[in-house]
């Protein structure tokens, strides 16, 4: 019956009623004896507590009509098993996030989590980066468990992704480079959503203090970050700058990004869009409420409340909508320094 008590913990809510138990139930009993038994059993146990204000059926064995679902109880042999597996594992793999999770996730990773300990155990922590496919068939004898089957997120969830020195599979970081600055201890880094973008800036490279241009490719940069210390190993204190379009895609892949690097918002080329008419057409992209509201924080009041208003009317501002010689004076002309810091 684990496949009743998973259903139970994961239960989105804390009441049940019996139209719901007899949906997650009904496959496992043949007779309503059987099925009403097995419940009063969880009644017995304390899992599920009857809800005295919503009466019992009148049927013979009498049910509750509604239940208190005691997750607490669902999750002691659950906490128990993680613990037993604390104990037997290599000391590096951190299962403190399992605690937190549904049961079921534990059950999923549990087989992977042995083959990852017994790797541990038997070669180390390698040293030498590999792509993630080749690692990925080390690690549990299948090339697509990293890439595809959630195993880059697993790694993470215990806190070893780095450890096993992983080179991600994502397209090579595309960026220019000023030279002249490579060597300097605190260097700037403006990434740019578009292709247009980036070629209009590039000339300007020289003039700038920034150390590289960076061009996103869209949603691509959130993967390709990934490679920035090996593409560019440089051992400095690193700031990058974002500019993509004022839409709700734009925004999101800012968002994404800025959970991998701190991904500073390039205000100056923000503000100047701002100076300009929005554009109509953007009624169809998918709302991200979380980004949308993390990114309008970054401005200043008067500026939240027209960037608040553009998005419910659909409207937004693409890079386009600055040319390539107001990209170039805007980037050479501003204070990034300023910007750093600057909070509202």
């Amino acid at each position: 019956m684990d496949e009743i008590y998973r259903a139970l913990n994961g239960y989105p809510k804390r009441m049940i009623g019996l139209s719901a138990l007899e949906v997650i139930m009904g496959n496992f009993f043949h007779t309503y004896e059987e099925y009403a038994g097995f419940i009063l059993k969880l009644e017995q146990e304390g899992i599920l507590e009857m809800v005295k204000s919503k009466g019992r059926t009148t049927r013979n064995p009498s049910l509750a009509f509604q239940y208190r679902i005691n997750k607490s109880l669902l999750q002691t042999g659950f906490h128990q098993e993680i613990q037993h597996y604390r104990n037997k594992f290599h000391p590096s793999i951190n299962l403190d996030e399992y605690y937190k999770k549904d049961p079921s996730i534990w059950r999923h990773d549990l087989p992977y989590l042995i083959k990852i300990d017994e790797y541990i155990k038997t070669f180390g922590f390698p040293e030498e980066s590999v792509p993630a496919p080749e690692r990925s068939f080390e690690l549990v004898q299948d090339e697509k468990w990293l890439t595809e089957k959630g195993g880059k997120e697993l790694l993470e969830r215990i806190g070893l992704f780095h450890s096993f020195n992983i080179i991600p599979v994502s397209d090579p970081l595309m960026f220019a480079i000023h030279p002249n600055l490579v060597s300097k201890e605190t260097q700037f880094h403006l990434i740019v959503e578009n292709k247009t973008t980036y070629q209009g800036l590039l000339p300007a490279l020289p003039s700038t203090e920034f150390s590289t241009l960076i061009y996103g490719s869209g949603k691509k940069i959130i993967h390709s970050i990934e490679q920035f210390r090996d593409q560019y190993p440089v051992n400095a204190q690193h700031h990058f700058f974002y500019f993509g379009d004022i839409d709700r895609e734009g925004v999101s892949i800012w968002h994404s990004l800025n959970q991998k690097i701190k991904a500073h918002l390039a205000l100056p080329f923000y503000k100047a869009c701002l100076e300009k008419q929005p554009i109509a057409g953007k009624e169809y992209q998918r709302q991200y409420t979380e980004a949308q509201e993390k990114f309008i924080s970054q401005f200043p009041q008067k500026e939240q409340e027209q960037l608040a208003m553009m998005f419910s009317q659909g409207k937004y501002y693409p890079q386009e909508i600055l040319k390539s010689k107001e990209l170039q004076e805007i980037w050479r002309g501003s204070d990034w320094n300023r910007w750093i810091c600057k909070r509202y």
